[in-house]
């Protein structure tokens, strides 16, 4: 097992910062140095940060009948993705001031699949681009009724979206991550922690 981090926040210094973009995001320039691991200071380093606000992923499953909730939207990332810049993901969303985790899940669910979570189980807390980005996410796994498996098109229209629901059996939505169609860091996460823990769903255990 890995051990704890010999470092902390204090084994860094920044010994300047720049405001270099501010949009709907913020890209951020650095110049920190910190400790070593053979001991003394490192020497000044240029780094770029986008600065990101935290974000809450959910993961649909409905136990009862072994379905998942996939949503497909466009992604700006993904335009040169060499299949389609339309991706497979978890619910998802921005957490605005004064929102809890847990709510920002259930206004989401609401907004872009329809669903109201009888349950929200927490799965991880994730960076997911440490090397240049603060983004970070917390992903649940939010238990609700996929009853019809018709799934349909949600999301609000004054923010561009555009979103369709797609209800799978939890063995279709494994066998879509095996064969690599579900190619984004927290649909990967969270299918993964599902396959591991959904009997542990079933049974009540979690």
């Amino acid at each position: 097992m890995c051990e704890k981090p010999g470092f902390s926040r204090a084994d860094v210094e920044v010994v300047g910062e720049d405001l270099l973009y501010k949009g709907f995001f913020k890209m951020l320039g650095y110049r920190v140095r910190h400790r070593l691991f053979q001991g003394g200071w490192g020497k000044p380093l240029a780094r770029e940060l986008l600065w990101r606000p935290r974000a809450v992923g959910v993961l649909v499953y409905d136990p009862d009948r072994d379905l998942v909730g996939l949503v497909e939207q466009f992604r700006i990332g993904a335009l040169d993705h060499p299949v389609s810049p339309w991706l497979l993901e978890v619910v998802a969303g921005l957490v605005e001031e004064g929102e809890s985790l847990a709510g920002v899940a259930r206004r989401e669910l609401l907004e872009e699949a329809g669903l109201t979570a009888t349950r929200l189980i927490p799965i991880h807390d994730i960076l997911l681009s440490p090397g240049g980005s603060n983004e970070r996410i917390a992903l649940y796994c939010g238990i609700a009724s996929l009853a019809g498996g018709s799934g349909g098109i949600f999301g609000l229209a004054e923010e561009g979206e555009d979103i369709r629901l797609h209800v799978v059996s939890r063995p279709q939505a494994l066998q879509a991550l095996a064969d690599g169609r579900c190619d984004n860091a927290p649909l990967t996460i969270a299918l993964q922690w599902l396959a591991l823990h959904h009997g542990q769903i079933v049974s009540g255990a979690l």
